[in-house]
């Protein structure tokens, strides 16, 4: 005799072996079988946001120098091939360099900028964050930009950005992401706001940018970050910026005859290249090595009056080389991103591009106390800031991959 039991099996026969109710086994089966479905396709679906802040993560701790766990080298990272170009554009021919991720012909395209800095292309900073990038499925070109290399933020920029985002555009058969860092950043918003280049951009990434180049050449004379909520806020200036302006007009500022002489003090100061430069200020008269020193001296007065005068000098050049008031009827996609503590360009001239560009424009703004001005920064981040880094590149990659 049967007993039927509460759990769904049958009772034990006659002779003590258990009986179990073959429908229940076989709706058992079903209920598995439809929860792995379940879970694949929820896998499927939620895969690409995983994937994106997994690569995000990858780029981020490569260009922190810190390791990526082998899991997420395995799971989004390939290797990838370095090929030299060179390319005409309208401003000239121009020298890059491409990162090639391996098995993907097709991957997006993402042009990176290099900031102000006298080995362009071949600074290692730079060449580690493209080969980044690359190695997370893009290919990116890393355009030489010969007036930001010899540390002049000039409007021929703007040209050699547009060209390079169109060559780059045809290249890979649509447009292209464009990032630039510091200065390059706000000349590629003006690029973009261009209607000669404007179809060969899929989005614009800057960090560390600027708005007003006269703005930022008044905070550097005066220490004062005006905000667009009308706070002005006190933060010292790193001299670069300032030494930046002095060597772009130094003919302004001593006689011809020591110019030269002069502008090879400041360049290798500029270069960080200790040997070099004290080997410059060894062939300086007594005369010009004073006037050397005291351009040095970005806060003497006489410093200070000479660049307020060449910064009123050339506020048209400053206007044409600035995002500000070329934003209104921008259509491409902005990504804004800056350090807190930013003492180059600061962080105000992102919260100033934010409030100017068109709402439906800026897709994402982070102004991060884990970076310094475009790099990682030493101090020790908590774990809301560096997710919230992460979920930003997260955004970038997931709008460099769409069509």
């Amino acid at each position: 005799m049967r007993r039927r039991n509460g759990d769904g099996m049958r009772g034990a026969n006659d002779d003590g072996r258990v009986v179990r109710d073959p429908g229940t086994a076989r709706r058992r089966k079903t209920r598995i079988w439809v929860a792995a479905v379940l879970a694949g396709v929820i896998c499927l679906l939620g895969w690409p946001y995983v994937r994106w802040h997994l690569q995000a993560m990858a780029v981020l701790r490569l260009v922190g120098g810190q390791q990526v766990p082998w899991v997420v080298r395995e799971l989004v990272m390939v290797p990838v091939r370095t090929e030299e170009v060179h390319f005409s554009t309208g401003a000239g021919a121009v020298r890059g360099r491409i990162y090639l991720p391996q098995g993907k012909p097709d991957a997006p395209g993402l042009v990176v900028l290099h900031g102000v800095h006298y080995l362009g292309i071949d600074e290692p900073r730079l060449m580690s964050f493209a080969r980044s990038m690359a190695s997370c499925g893009l290919r990116v070109l890393t355009p030489e930009l010969p007036g930001i290399k010899d540390y002049h933020v000039d409007v021929g920029s703007v040209g050699v950005i547009g060209g390079a985002a169109a060559w780059f555009a045809q290249r890979t058969g649509r447009p292209v992401g464009v990032m630039g860092l510091s200065f390059s950043g706000g000349l590629a918003l003006v690029a973009a706001s261009e209607a000669t280049y404007r179809k060969d951009f899929k989005f614009v990434f800057a960090v560390g940018a600027h708005d007003s180049m006269a703005r930022v050449a008044n905070y550097y004379l005066t220490g004062q970050d005006a905000r667009p909520n009308g706070k002005v806020e006190r933060l010292k200036p790193n001299d670069y910026g300032a030494l930046v302006l002095e060597y772009e007009h130094l003919g302004d500022m001593v006689a011809p005859q020591d110019k030269a002489a002069i502008g090879a003090v400041l360049r290798e100061h500029l270069y960080e290249d200790a040997s070099a430069e004290t080997a410059a200020e060894g062939r300086l008269t007594a005369a010009q090595r004073a006037e050397a020193m005291q351009l040095m001296n970005t806060d003497s007065t006489t410093t200070s009056e000479e660049l307020a005068t060449d910064d009123a000098r050339y506020r048209a050049q400053m206007a044409a080389v600035s995002p500000e008031g070329k934003m209104k009827g921008m259509t491409t996609p902005v990504f804004l991103l800056a350090g807190q503590a930013d003492d180059v360009v600061p962080s105000a001239e992102t919260r100033w591009i934010a409030s100017e560009l068109p709402r439906k424009t800026l897709k994402a703004v982070l102004v991060s106390p884990v970076l310094s001005h475009v790099s990682i920064d030493e101090a020790k981040p908590g774990p809301g800031d560096e997710w919230r880094l992460v979920h930003f590149f997260a955004r970038v990659m997931q709008a460099a991959e769409r069509n």
